[in-house]
C-alpha cells in the first residue's frame, strides 16, 4: 500500500485535519473518566450538589467538543479517501487505455475490471478506518495507560497481562486469514469472468440450451469464493469473542483488586471507576486495531494488485520525438515482416513483404489461422514486430507516435463494435467535429441511411450496449461508416463485409470505390466475391506468402488461391 501513497499528495490538508480532530476527540474522551472520578470522589461523597452541577457541566461541553470532532474527522476522512479512489481510478483507467494487446492478453479482461472497482473501493474503505481508527488507537491506548497508572499504579498489572494475551491473539489470527484474501481476490476475478461470459454470451447459451450448464458453471466458482468467504470469516470472527473475554475478564480483575485496595484506603471509589473507563479505552483500542487486522491484509492483496496494474509497463512506447512524413501519403510497405505472440511456439506471420499504394485496393485472403488479422493489426502498431519493418508514408512505424499513425488509419475491425449512445454519436466516434451532412454522407456510402431512416428517430436512434438491438449487418455498415466519417488516408477492413447479403456488399463496394479513390484500401475477406477485383490480392497459407497479384494472375500461378475460389464459386462464375 505505501507504493500507492504517492497518490495521496492532493489529500494531504484533509488527511492533516482529520488527524487534528481525531487527536481531540481522543483527548476529550480520556479526560471525561477523570472528570466522572472528581465528581464521585468530591461531590458524590461530600454532598457538594454544587460541585456535581459545575463539574457535570465541563462533562457535557467536553462530550460535545469529542462529538464534533467526531462528526468532523467522519466528513473529512470520507472526503479524502472518496478522492482517493477517484483519483486512483482515473489513474489505473489512463494507464490501462495506454496498454497494447500483449498486456491486455497478459492481464485479463475481467481481472482490470475487478482490480478497478473492487480492489480500489477495498483500500478506499480501509483508508477511511485507517484515519479514523489507526490514529485514534495508539492515543488511546497509550493515553489510557498513561492515565491508568496515574490513579493506581500497582492496578495497571492486571493491563500488563491482559495487554499481551491480546497482541498474541491478533498476530495468530491476523497471519491465518492474510493468504485467504489473496485466495478471494483471485477467485473474485474467476467470478467476474464466468459472470461476464454468462451475460455476454446469453444467446448463445440459451440457442444451444446450455443455460443448466452455464448455471453449473457460475455456482461452482460462486461456492469456491463463498467457501473462501466463510474459511476466512470464521478465523477472522474469532478475534471479536477473544477480545470480549479478555475485556471482562480485566474488568473483573480491576474491581477484584481495586476493591481490596480501597478497603485498605490505597484508592478511591472514584478512582477505580475511572480505572474501569481507561482499562475500557484501552483495551477497546485494540479492538479497533483488531478490526483493522481484519480489512488490512485484503486491501494490502488489492493494492499488490493495482500496484500490478500501474507497474505493468507497454510494450509499445512513443518515441521521445513524433517523427516526419518522409514519403507518399498513404503508402505502405511491410519489408520482410515476422511476427509471434507473446509465449507462441512458431511465429503468426513470417517473412512478410509487400507495398500498397494510394488508390489502389489489396486484398488479403486466407485459410482460417493463415494469420490475415494478425498482419493487419501491424499496421496501427496494436503489436510490434519482431523483426523487419513496416513503413507508413515513408517511415517506420516505431519512429511515429501511436497518436500519428492512427490519425492516418480508418479501422474497421472484424468484430463490429458499437458504443452506448446515438446513431449520430457511434459514427461521431471516428470524427468528434463531423458535421450532419458528414455522417449522414458517411451513412450513405456505407449503404446505412436505408435501415436509419425506418428507426423512429433516425440518426438520434439509441443504440444499446453493445449493438445487440440492431443485426450483424447493421452494425458492420456503422462501423464502417465511423471509418468513412474519418476521411483517412488508409483504409483497414478486417472481413467487414461478412454479416452483409451480396446484393448490399456489391453495392457497398461500389460506393467505396468511388470515395476511397485517393485513399490506400485494405480489405482482408473469406468471401472471394468481395476481393475479385482488388489491384492486388495477397494469398496468406500458414503465415507466409502462397501468392501476390491479380485474381486472373492468381488463379495460373497460385494452388491455394485456385483452391479457396473452387471451394466458394461454381464453375460458370469463375469462367
Amino acid at each position: 500500500m505505501l507504493k500507492l501513497s504517492k497518490y495521496l499528495k492532493p489529500f494531504q490538508i484533509p488527511i492533516y485535519v482529520v488527524l487534528v480532530l481525531v487527536l481531540l476527540q481522543s483527548l476529550s474522551e480520556l479526560y471525561l473518566p477523570t472528570l466522572m472520578s472528581d465528581i464521585v470522589d468530591k461531590g458524590v461523597v461530600t454532598g457538594d450538589t454544587h460541585y456535581i452541577w459545575k463539574i457535570g457541566g465541563y462533562m457535557l461541553l467536553v462530550a460535545l467538543g469529542g462529538m464534533i470532532c467526531s462528526i468532523a474527522a467522519s466528513f473529512f476522512s470520507s472526503k479524502a479517501a472518496s478522492g482517493f479512489g477517484r483519483l486512483l481510478r482515473s489513474k489505473v483507467f489512463s494507464h490501462v487505455g495506454n496498454f497494447s494487446l500483449s498486456e491486455f492478453d497478459q492481464l485479463g479482461t475481467a481481472s482490470l475490471i475487478t482490480r478497478t472497482t473492487n480492489d480500489i473501493t477495498q483500500i478506499q474503505q480501509v483508508m477511511i478506518m485507517m484515519l479514523r481508527m489507526m490514529a485514534a488507537a495508539p492515543m488511546m491506548c497509550i493515553g489510557g495507560i498513561i492515565m491508568a497508572y496515574s490513579k493506581d499504579a500497582k492496578l495497571t498489572g492486571v493491563l500488563a497481562v491482559a495487554i499481551p494475551i491480546l497482541i498474541v491473539a491478533i498476530v495468530v489470527i491476523a497471519r491465518k486469514g492474510i493468504p485467504l484474501f489473496k485466495a478471494m481476490q483471485v477467485k473474485l476475478d474467476k467470478l467476474n469472468r464466468v459472470l461476464r461470459e454468462n451475460l455476454t454470451g446469453i444467446r448463445v447459451i440459451r440457442s444451444f440450451n446450455r443455460v443448466e450448464h452455464e448455471k453449473k458453471r457460475f455456482n461452482e466458482a460462486n461456492w469456491d469464493l463463498t467457501q473462501t468467504a466463510i474459511k476466512v470469516n470464521k478465523i477472522m470472527a474469532a478475534m471479536m469473542p477473544i477480545m470480549m473475554v479478555v475485556l471482562n475478564l480485566t474488568t473483573v480483575a480491576i474491581v477484584w483488586f481495586g476493591g481490596h485496595r480501597i478497603s485498605n484506603g490505597h484508592m478511591e471509589v472514584g478512582d477505580m471507576m475511572a480505572f474501569i473507563q481507561y482499562a475500557m479505552q484501552i483495551m477497546f483500542s485494540f479492538i479497533m486495531l483488531s478490526m483493522m487486522f481484519v480489512m488490512i491484509p485484503r486491501a494490502s492483496v488489492s493494492a499488490v494488485r493495482i500496484n500490478e496494474v500501474l507497474e505493468t509497463t507497454a510494450d509499445i512506447k512513443d518515441p521521445d520525438s513524433a517523427a516526419l512524413i518522409k514519403g507518399e501519403e498513404g503508402h505502405v510497405e511491410f519489408r520482410d515482416v515476422t511476427f509471434s505472440y507473446p509465449g507462441a511456439e512458431m511465429p503468426a506471420i513470417s517473412n512478410i513483404s509487400f507495398s500498397m499504394n494510394p488508390g489502389e485496393v489489396t486484398a488479403i485472403i486466407g485459410g482460417t489461422g493463415s494469420g490475415k488479422s494478425t498482419l493487419i493489426n501491424l499496421i496501427p502498431r496494436f503489436y510490434d514486430v519482431d523483426s523487419g519493418q513496416i513503413v507508413v508514408g515513408g517511415t517506420d512505424v516505431r519512429e511515429m507516435t501511436q497518436e500519428q499513425l492512427r490519425q492516418k488509419i480508418g479501422f474497421v475491425p472484424q468484430q463490429a463494435i458499437l458504443f452506448t449512445g446515438t446513431i449520430a454519436e457511434n459514427i461521431r466516434y471516428g470524427k468528434q467535429d463531423a458535421t450532419d451532412d458528414e455522417v449522414h454522407h458517411a451513412a450513405e456510402i456505407a449503404q446505412a441511411n436505408e435501415f436509419i431512416s425506418s428507426m423512429p428517430d433516425g440518426f438520434n436512434a439509441t443504440i444499446a450496449q453493445g449493438g445487440t438491438n440492431v443485426s450483424g449487418g447493421q452494425k458492420q455498415r456503422l462501423s464502417i461508416a465511423r471509418a468513412l466519417v474519418r476521411k483517412p488516408e488508409i483504409y483497414i477492413f478486417d472481413d467487414s463485409f461478412s454479416a452483409l447479403d451480396f446484393k448490399t456488399d456489391a453495392k457497398l463496394r461500389a460506393a467505396l470505390k468511388a470515395e476511397t479513390g485517393q485513399s490506400t484500401v485494405l480489405i482482408v475477406a473469406q468471401r472471394v466475391s468481395t476481393i475479385m477485383d482488388a489491384d492486388r490480392i495477397i494469398v496468406l497459407d500458414d503465415g507466409k506468402v502462397a501468392g501476390i497479384g491479380t485474381h486472373k494472375q492468381l488463379m495460373e500461378t497460385s494452388p491455394v488461391y485456385r483452391e479457396i475460389v473452387m471451394s466458394q464459386l461454381s464453375e460458370e462464375e469463375i469462367a
